[in-house]
């Protein structure tokens, strides 16, 4: 990992299109961008003052790892175009080579395609009170981490900086983006969200749920962007200690979840502070999740 962590990346030779909650995006030609994974972090929607040494690495890792093994089922906007040629400064390259992807330009989609596989977090909050999960009902006397008969779609609104994303039904994102196109990026999210809850189990890793982000090339087909399967975009459990009924221990935001909801923070910006032990043990957390779903060992 790199020693020195990244709050904001800063690239001379190119402009600066969108910093968001995590990723700086500079604008490389036309057709392309430049995707530069920082080690901010948010939660509950607002970005923390303090960086988690080496996040962005494990997030740039285990995305690229996900594109390329999900190529045969969806196209996704990773770019022919090299980091050299992109960056061909090599000073400048070398502060970003390691957390730095060139990506091919693509209309988003305004919804983000959630994939629930188990019953955790807003999903259980939901049960509890409505006995289903985003208005489709699920079988009564199910526990907190139950497996769920078969998986979800669940899509959410897009939330701006300090805002929260919101919920949709199918029929809510059927009207944002055409029920045939929200039909096609329903079905690819549960393909992909299959076919990576069986590899991430062969290693050790429950993927609880998961969420997608698409966009559409100048042909209306779909492409699968941003990025993929990685603790800020999932609930990674470990399969030895998960059992139904209790939270099981993470390798994802969690822990940093945890820690705010004892903290007494009220969840609105500036975000507090990050104890040190925080900080380390959500690094080793991240870093355990790459670990095991590329690397095969624990």
């Amino acid at each position: 990992m790199t020693a020195e962590p990244l709050y904001r990346a800063e690239l001379e030779s190119l402009p600066r299109v969108h910093g968001g909650k995590v990723r700086d995006i500079f604008a490389v030609d036309e057709a392309h961008w430049l995707i530069v994974t920082s080690d901010r972090l948010s939660a509950f929607d607002v970005i923390f003052p303090d960086p988690i040494p080496g996040k962005g690495e494990v997030l740039t890792d285990l995305s690229r790892f996900w594109f390329e093994a999900t190529r045969d089922l969806v196209p996704n906007h990773l770019a022919a175009m090299t980091l050299h040629e992109a960056v061909p400064d090599q000073t400048e390259r070398a502060l970003i080579a390691t957390r730095a992807m060139v990506v091919r330009k693509f209309r988003a989609l305004p919804v983000e395609a959630v994939v629930r596989g188990y019953l955790a977090g807003s999903g259980w909050k939901d049960y509890q009170r409505e006995g289903g999960v985003c208005g489709q009902p699920l079988p009564q006397g199910l526990r907190l981490a139950d497996r769920l008969p078969e998986p979800i779609f669940t899509p959410a609104t897009k939330a701006e900086e300090g805002e929260h994303d919101e919920n949709i039904s199918f029929a809510a994102c059927a009207e944002l983006i055409g029920r045939d196109l929200a039909e096609q990026v329903r079905g690819t999210a549960f393909a992909l969200y299959r076919f990576a809850a069986e590899h991430a189990r062969m290693r050790g890793i429950i993927i609880a749920d998961t969420k997608f982000e698409f966009g559409v090339d100048e042909r209306g087909g779909l492409v699968l962007i941003d990025e993929a399967l990685t603790p800020d975009s999932s609930r990674f459990w470990p399969v030895a200690d998960w059992q139904p009924g209790a939270s099981p221990p993470s390798f994802d935001k969690q822990y940093v979840r945890d820690w705010v909801e004892a903290s007494g923070w009220d969840k609105r910006p500036p975000a507090p502070a990050l104890p040190a032990e925080v900080i380390a043990g959500t690094a080793e957390r991240y870093d355990q999740a790459r670990r095991r779903i590329i690397h095969r060992s624990a």
